[in-house]
């Protein structure tokens, strides 16, 4: 699909398109995500992520006197079962031009020559395009259908949050970083990789049984990269997961303990093997599959799964009111960094398109799936 302008105002111009140019990857590739006196990290290898969404990701990207200052990443897939599948659009990579990431006072002022100088119908209209999912150009979406546009929010994060709700978007959920960690992981004979079509479609049948309650639930990445691991006894799963390699800039982490993250461990022997803010890798561990009562065995998974592909440290993100979370949080060794790790919560946002109060409501009560893949 050929970038094209959705709206235009004075030398303002919104443009959606199905490919991150030039532009686009220059604004990703430099941008500081997360907030003042939050976690403030960079993403890096976002150009390869980004390919493996294929078609089915927009970017809608403001433009003036014809050149970007900012852009916003929809990715669409079908998500959740029963209740809660729709057709989704997961709303990702904002990010503005460095010369636009400013202090607060010179934000403040800017935002009042903004706000005096731009249109209103024109800003209002460009947030409508985030409630529109039909404008993005995806096969089949018409502006009568149902669909679900969510988010995922630092709770510090104001200027994302009020954001968010200017769009129209609601607070349904709450997620935590977990963190795994390991000075010198194992191998376990135990676990394996998912190597064959028959066993992948067994995993699949599992990872659907074990998510059917939960929200934005889906397989579209559960299997990339051909990173699955599963832990066997006897010839029967007990537990899986899926392993993504991930990388941050990490400029900086709030709270005491974010101080000791940032300026002791990457000094402390072995602590060292598990931070280092300028290159911090990580496995995100993703469609996390455990046989009920059996959750202490993620731990051998997750050491198992480091050691096999070279990391010290995984990081996966969880709705704070769901069973794994709890059982995670109760039983599953999780080693030091976990322990030191003091995150604040983050929240989920969802904009409910042609969808009856009733219909609304499961999301509410159903713990949301945090996909690990959109994180890297």
């Amino acid at each position: 699909m050929p970038e094209r302008s959705l709206l235009t105002h004075s030398d303002l111009d919104v443009r959606v398109s199905d490919i991150a140019n030039d532009g686009i990857l220059e604004i990703l590739n430099h941008a500081v995500q997360g907030s003042e006196g939050g976690l403030r990290f960079r993403l890096r290898n976002i150009k390869t992520k980004i390919l493996a969404y294929k078609d089915q990701i927009r970017f809608i990207s403001l433009y003036k006197k014809n050149q970007i200052t900012g852009t916003v990443g929809a990715c669409y897939r079908v998500t959740g079962q029963g209740n809660l599948r729709y057709p989704s659009s997961y709303i990702r990579y904002l990010a503005f031009q460095s010369t636009y990431q400013t202090s607060s006072s010179r934000r403040l002022k800017e935002k009042a020559v903004i706000k005096s100088d731009k249109d209103e119908t024109f800003k209002r209209k460009t947030l409508d395009i985030f409630s529109k999912p039909q404008l993005l150009g995806y096969k089949g979406i018409s502006e009568n259908d149902k669909h679900v546009m969510y988010a995922l929010i630092e709770s510090m994060n104001e200027r994302s949050k009020n954001l968010v709700h200017q769009a129209g978007y609601e607070y349904i959920r709450s997620f935590l970083t977990v963190a795994f960690s390991r000075f010198s992981p194992m191998t376990d004979e135990r676990v394996t990789l998912v190597s064959t079509a028959e066993e992948k479609e067994k995993v699949k049948s599992l990872l659907l049984d074990y998510y059917r309650d939960y929200s934005f639930f889906s397989l579209d990445y559960a299997f990339y990269g051909d990173k699955y691991y599963v832990l066997k006894e006897n010839g029967e799963i007990i537990a899986g997961v899926s392993a993504i390699p991930g990388s941050y800039t990490i400029y900086d982490m709030p709270g005491i303990w974010g101080w000791v993250i940032m300026k002791v461990l990457p000094k402390a022997p072995y602590f060292k093997r598990l931070f280092h803010p300028e290159e911090f890798r990580y496995l995100v561990f993703d469609a996390i599959y455990c046989r009920k009562g059996r959750e202490k065995a993620l731990a051998g998974l997750f050491e198992s799964v480091c050691a096999s592909e070279g990391y010290n440290t995984g990081l996966t993100w969880m709705d704070d009111r769901s069973d794994l979370f709890e059982k995670i949080r109760g039983g599953v060794k999780m080693g030091a960094l976990n322990r030191m790790l003091n995150a604040k919560p983050g929240l989920v946002y969802a904009r409910f398109i042609n969808m009856t109060e009733s219909e609304k409501d499961y999301f509410y009560d159903a713990p949301a799936y945090i996909s690990g893949f959109d994180f890297t």
